[in-house]
């Protein structure tokens, strides 16, 4: 499999409003094979084995249990809300949930050189600053394993993308 990148956000990403604000904002980028909708990426994302124990945790937390069902609904854009979150932005390529002064966004490039079919999944997040200014202790204590969380969750999406390709699944298949 590919390595994941570290880059900037492209001009367009739906989280580059938050450059610059003094929010902390990253991406992390991963080639995968196929022809990956946004839809399927979101599913894959929010069903993965890596993301479910933080799904769980965030439900007993906060009273707001999802699940599998909820994350297809999300992607299919039937509902506006999961989990703690709520959709603050949508493309047809990319989305944005926020809670919180926290972003969460996703977002799907095809190749476009033509070569053989490929997508580049993007993830990113944003945490904005305090009313009273700055970021706050917590954020710089835990950017370095937030770092290393974003690497496993995307990875785990891209795998679980290839599972459900290879099972059939229609909600998700990256290699249409």
């Amino acid at each position: 499999m590919n390595p994941i990148e570290i880059r900037a956000l492209p001009a367009h990403a739906l989280l580059a409003r938050y450059e610059g604000t003094g929010a902390y904002t990253d991406c992390h980028a991963l080639a995968v094979d196929g022809r990956v909708p946004l839809a399927s990426y979101i599913e894959a994302f929010y069903t993965s084995p890596m993301f479910k124990p933080e799904r769980w945790l965030l439900g007993v937390a906060l009273g707001r249990r999802a699940n599998d069902a909820d994350a297809a609904a999300l992607a299919a854009g039937h509902v506006e809300t999961f989990s703690a979150w709520r959709v603050e932005a949508r493309a047809d390529d990319q989305i944005v949930l926020a809670t919180g002064r926290t972003r969460s966004w996703l977002m799907v490039a095809p190749r476009a050189d033509g070569a053989a079919p490929q997508t580049t999944l993007f993830f990113g997040s944003a945490v904005l600053p305090r009313a009273r200014g700055g970021l706050g202790w917590t954020v710089d204590a835990l950017t370095g394993f937030h770092q290393l969380y974003s690497r496993v969750l995307l990875r785990a999406a891209a795998k679980r993308l290839a599972a459900m390709s290879s099972t059939g699944s229609p909600a998700a298949s990256p290699r249409r």
